[in-house]
């Protein structure tokens, strides 16, 4: 293992994981993301507060920028703990992004970049069924539930992915729930409401009453 491109794989995936996409698409449409709902600097306060184009595009920008840290660290390095590094410094880099004095947002999307540029088939089932669960329940607690608890039973009984990868996707979702608790437990109880539902507003840069 190069000492050197292991670091240089690491340091790339922070960086790529601190464009914070939903802070620059959410100015571009005139809302301040850290300012409304709550104050998340992540996809969902994106759909909420900027609409339906605007929230896809992040959503895409940032699970593309956590598929890429796995890409780029495998050419780099093709370690399989230097890749695994590089997905974790995607979403720390997401959730404390240098480039907004690390305030940024929760990590979902950038979970599932970096997961679905390892386990490519696994995410694809667990994000038809979550997805379904989102709108059933407009929760996004549950949503990460039926992502990610189907993705690690889907990859050891039915694709039989090695230990280590087992591991690596119980445990990279875990980083992203600990930063939901840590950036929500002291919001109003409205805001904390909003943390967990999902919605589209029909105006951009709307807030809550």
């Amino acid at each position: 293992m190069n000492a050197a491109l292991s670091t240089v794989s690491i340091v790339i995936a922070y960086l790529l994981g601190s464009i914070p996409f939903a802070y620059i698409i959410g100015k571009l449409r005139g809302v301040d993301v850290r300012k409304v709902g709550d104050r998340n600097v992540g996809t969902f306060n994106v759909f909420r507060h900027a609409g339906l184009v605007a929230g896809i595009t992040t959503l895409i920008a940032d699970v593309g920028k956590g598929a890429l840290a796995i890409v780029v660290a495998k050419v780099l390095s093709g370690h399989e703990l230097v890749v695994f590094g590089a997905g974790v410094a995607a979403v720390i880099g997401h959730n404390w992004p240098v480039f907004l004095r690390f305030r940024g947002g929760r990590g979902l999307a950038t979970v599932i970049g970096a997961l679905l540029a390892l386990l490519p088939i696994e995410m694809l089932i667990s994000v038809a069924i979550s997805i379904a669960v989102l709108f059933a329940t407009r929760n996004s607690i549950w949503f990460g539930v039926a992502l990610f608890v189907p993705l690690v039973l889907l990859s050891g009984l039915l694709f039989r992915e090695p230990v280590s990868r087992l591991i690596y996707s119980a445990a990279l979702p875990c980083l992203a729930g600990f930063t939901h608790w840590l950036t929500t437990r002291h919001l109003p109880p409205e805001a904390q409401k909003e943390a967990v539902s999902f919605w589209i507003t029909r105006k951009a840069g709307r807030e809550n009453k």
